[in-house]
């Protein structure tokens, strides 16, 4: 991957811990937030559903996002 696509999916998936309201949850302690991402990927290497769990939560998500805005 190239620096500049490499930069943008880094930005893009900070992004989405903003956008799941993590940052604001955790008073944005970095900390936090990294022992949180810890704690779910040793929850999905024990769960074999868990991905595809969050999985559907998060494409219904996008999905009622894409319809609020189409709405506006």
């Amino acid at each position: 991957m190239q620096r500049r696509e490499r930069t943008r999916h880094l930005i893009e998936l900070g992004g989405l811990v903003q956008k799941a309201g993590l940052v604001d949850l955790a008073n944005d302690d970095r900390a936090t937030l990294y022992g949180a991402m810890l704690e779910l990927a040793a929850k999905a290497r024990d769960d074999g559903n868990a991905l595809a769990l969050w999985k559907r939560r998060g494409k219904r998500a996008f999905d009622a996002e894409a319809e609020g805005s189409e709405a506006q």
